[in-house]
């Protein structure tokens, strides 16, 4: 699928509080805790449950959240199709580093084991 500037802005804006309780609902719904989703995206970004809760409560957008996070050195290995979308082909790195977050959290949901998720 083509990405769009418009597709981009519209990720970049979008508050990662609004995006969080689906998150929440889907790994709950297949059986995993909200313990392990925030494992997943600590890993990810650095975040632990206090700046999580934080960055909820300013309702930062997803290109602040991904400003401040310190990305996991083996993030790029989050690889395939997420959204319709080859996250290794996105090329703007805050539309790319959302998709990498979206895999993750379809992984926990699918019941892959948490080594595989986090690339150990």
């Amino acid at each position: 699928m083509e990405v769009t500037a418009e597709h981009n802005d519209r990720i970049a804006k979008l508050t990662f509080a609004s995006v969080y309780p689906h998150y929440v609902t889907k790994v709950e719904k297949k059986g995993r805790t909200v313990a392990e989703l925030h494992q997943v995206i600590e890993w990810l970004t650095g975040f632990d449950e206090k700046k999580l809760k934080a960055l909820i409560e300013e309702q930062v957008t997803f290109k602040t959240f991904f400003v401040r996070a310190t990305l996991h050195p083996n993030a790029h290995l989050i690889t395939g199709l997420i959204c319709g979308y080859r996250i290794e082909d996105l090329e703007n790195p805050v539309t790319r580093q959302t998709r990498y977050l979206d895999k993750l959290v379809d992984e926990l949901a699918k019941g892959k084991k948490m080594e595989k998720i986090l690339r150990t």
